[in-house]
């Protein structure tokens, strides 16, 4: 038997009935009368109630908004009680398009990092080769992916590299109860044909990245040996945690080096400990020069 979950929104004219699993694949839908909801069948009998004024389908929920004419509190649970008869039945909720291609199987699963506030959501196939953090939705143009990963309001930032993701949140919920949502939603994003990256967008998305050939040969000798120091010995583990670290500037005055921390690493409570414990002892051994020092810019 389907089992439905019934939440409040912030609107308190609409109300979410939720499943324990997805019902679409990686699409929203909004319907403002029955003939609009011909894709979903679902939709179309709710319509029949007369106090039903929109409904969404979207992840694992379906909400409905209701005309002022009822109170929630009296019809709900019989509103419940219809979608989980209809579905049990066989219904269809939504129309699956038959044209699409067929799923590409994959796997994702996650791995803590040293930041309690980041996962990393490893999938079974190469994303990318260029690291990309996004901050917030307005920065996402070359990722739909990420896109649609802001728009769970739990999810503070984005970073994607090679073959995972890591996600930052926000304190309002715990890893346990939002890690099977991320997994299935990655896993669906990704299996239903969704674009991970638009690398010919990516370009603006790095523009800090000084590590491409342009830019290496422009800098000084140190700066060089610097950035192949990063690139050989720091970032094979700091992407085993979910991060990366990316060479900013050095200065050859006061001999600081500066560098960009993204993904779990960013904002990470240990990040302190690992700049100065590890990556500024390396650099002041392999550079045979006590006087390096090395900041995060966004630790």
């Amino acid at each position: 038997m389907t089992k439905i979950t019934i939440k409040e929104t912030q609107n308190p004219t609409i109300l979410k009935f939720e499943f324990e699993d997805f019902i679409t694949q990686n699409q929203s839908f909004e319907f403002k009368n029955i003939d609009e909801a011909q894709a979903s069948p679902l939709a179309q009998q709710l319509f029949y109630l007369p106090f039903v004024k929109t409904v969404y389908i979207s992840g694992n929920f379906i909400a409905i908004e209701r005309y002022s004419i009822v109170d929630w509190d009296d019809v709900k649970d019989a509103v419940a009680e219809q979608i989980t008869s209809f579905v049990d039945k066989g219904g269809v909720i939504i129309k699956v398009d038959e044209n699409k291609a067929k799923k590409q199987p994959i796997t994702v699963y996650g791995e803590t990092t040293p930041n309690p506030a980041a996962l990393k959501f490893v999938v079974s196939r190469m994303l990318t080769r260029n690291a990309v953090e996004y901050k917030n939705i307005d920065q996402t143009a070359s990722s739909p992916l990420a896109q649609e990963l802001f728009k769970f309001p739990y999810v503070k930032e984005v970073f994607i590299d090679e073959n995972y993701i890591s996600v930052t949140k926000y304190e309002i919920n715990d890893w346990q109860e939002i890690t099977l949502e991320l997994r299935t939603f990655i896993k669906q994003f990704i299996e239903n044909g969704g674009t991970v990256l638009d690398e010919s967008l990516i370009q603006t998305a790095t523009k800090n990245d000084v590590t491409k050939d342009e830019a290496f040969d422009k800098l000084d000798v140190t700066s060089q040996q610097i950035i192949n120091i990063l690139e050989e010995y720091v970032k094979p583990a700091v992407a085993a945690d979910g991060g990366n670290i990316a060479f900013d500037s050095y200065n050859e005055d006061d001999k600081t080096v500066k560098v960009i921390l993204q993904g779990a690493c960013s904002g990470c409570p240990s990040s302190t400990f690992t700049l100065k414990s590890g990556i500024e002892n390396m650099l002041k051994s392999m550079l045979n020069d006590e006087a390096i020092k090395v900041e995060a810019l966004n630790a």
